[in-house]
């Protein structure tokens, strides 16, 4: 099966956490928050604006993005835990300094 989400929406797949902290002591699966780091899987054809042009969306299938904690719907598609959010839902997109050296 495949999904197309519509307008705005941005379906994401989180990104696990790391289950050691920096100082090494592993996180127990009860203490850990849901990550609030994610991949965009897919992405809406965009909104319309005030005279009916089609606005795309900023993100694109394969960016890594920052969303905020009780962002988007969780649903399970084909056996895979995935989240549907708006677009405004999205603080950011992360970029490597390997992508920001390339587009200067």
């Amino acid at each position: 099966m495949h999904f197309r989400p519509l307008h705005d929406r941005v379906v994401v797949r989180r990104i696990e956490a790391e289950e050691k902290t920096s100082g090494g002591i592993i996180i127990p699966d009860t203490a850990k928050e849901k990550p609030q780091e994610g991949e965009v899987v897919a992405v809406g054809p965009g909104v319309r604006n005030e005279n009916g042009t089609l606005v795309e969306l900023a993100v694109s299938a394969g960016d890594r993005i920052l969303f905020g904690k009780w962002s988007g719907t969780e649903v399970r598609i084909d056996g895979e835990d995935l989240l549907i959010m708006k677009e405004s839902d999205i603080l950011g997109v992360i970029e490597t300094m390997a992508e920001l050296k390339q587009a200067a």
